[in-house]
């Protein structure tokens, strides 16, 4: 899918230039950040035309193009409320999905008020976000994560050894979707084990490779270079073009049904959790480094693993045989 500029009032575009080309979000976090806004701008101008018992399949035929700035000047934080509780109870949209709805919107206020300079009020401002209640990631335990690559370890074809070499990096390294799909031939330097990641925001960094990564790639490259191809990226699909994320994803999906881990809403970024996670509570890693490996802009995102790793005690500290001694008392 890609964004219609003319289906688009202008404010909106110069938004999407601001988030892509200013701040260099990710193509695919633009497109969420303008999916999210769009389906706000719809719902409000048939809101306050008047229209009764809105449902999701009609904001598709709202036009916004012609939509003013003055227009917009009149939505106040009551309306994004009334817009969450729409998407709540006719959209279903859980607590985790209103929550990013609802930071999408307040980058675009955002905007127009402080870069922009074209609402003397921002809306959204005083909005508060429907937080998760349980905001803790899905994760691999180790034994589940060699199950994984089990699924891939035996086949000598070209697609099965890309594909455990995927998998590998993203156990291992804890790769973003896009940065794996991203990585190109110039990205690996096998001298000095190491990887350039571009990451979000276009921000670079290097990611050391352990053994299990060397020899992956080292077996992936050996089929590679016999590809003939002027394509610079380092997976390849069938077609011998760079990899798209959704073939990535149909890989990871297709290893976790192989290995009888299909149905708990794993997916690839679930196993950047696990890459995390292991590294945290089983690697010793500290949060620093840890933040530094996963290309966090914040430790409070990181953080996030110290309470999985609370959790994990927790559950071992109930498994101790002991668990069950009591002191006899008197009769």
């Amino acid at each position: 899918m890609q964004i219609q500029s003319h289906e688009n009032p202008d404010f909106l575009n110069d938004y999407i230039t601001h988030i892509s080309v200013v701040k260099g979000l990710a193509d695919s976090t633009v497109m969420g950040y303008y999916q999210d806004i769009r389906q706000f701008l719809r719902y409000y101008r048939l809101e306050t035309t008047g229209v009764q018992n809105i449902q999701i399949n009609m904001l598709s035929d709202m036009d916004i193009q012609d939509m003013t700035i003055d227009e917009v000047r009149e939505i106040t934080l009551r309306h994004i409320y009334q817009y969450y509780s729409f998407i709540a109870s006719v959209g279903d949209n859980k607590a985790r999905i209103r929550c990013r709805k609802g930071s999408s919107l307040r980058s675009f206020f955002k905007y127009l008020t402080v870069q922009a300079k074209l609402l003397d009020h921002n809306p959204a401002e005083n909005l508060e976000l429907s937080r998760s209640r349980n905001s803790l990631p899905k994760y691999l335990n180790f034994n589940e994560s060699m199950d994984l690559l089990e699924t891939k370890s035996h086949s000598e074809d070209t697609a099965s050894v890309r594909d455990y070499c995927i998998l590998t990096l993203f156990l291992n390294c804890g790769l973003r979707l896009g940065e794996l799909v991203a990585l190109n031939l110039s990205s690996l330097d096998m001298q000095e084990e190491t990887m350039r990641i571009l990451g979000k925001g276009s921000k670079e960094r290097i990611v050391y490779l352990n053994s299990a990564c060397m020899t992956a790639l080292r077996d992936y490259l050996a089929l590679r270079i016999e590809i003939q191809t002027t394509e610079t990226a380092l997976f390849l699909s069938n077609q011998k073009k760079r990899i798209s994320r959704r073939r990535v994803q149909q890989i990871v999906e297709n290893s976790l049904r192989d290995a009888g881990l299909a149905g708990r809403g794993l997916s690839t970024h679930k196993l950047r959790h696990t890459c995390a996670t292991l590294l945290y509570q089983q690697g010793n890693v500290d949060l620093l480094t840890l933040k530094a490996i996963l290309g966090h802009e914040s430790i409070a995102t990181t953080q996030i693993y110290t309470h999985l790793a609370d959790t994990a005690e927790r559950k071992a500290m109930r498994c101790s045989p002991l668990a069950d001694a009591r002191r006899h008392e008197k009769d």
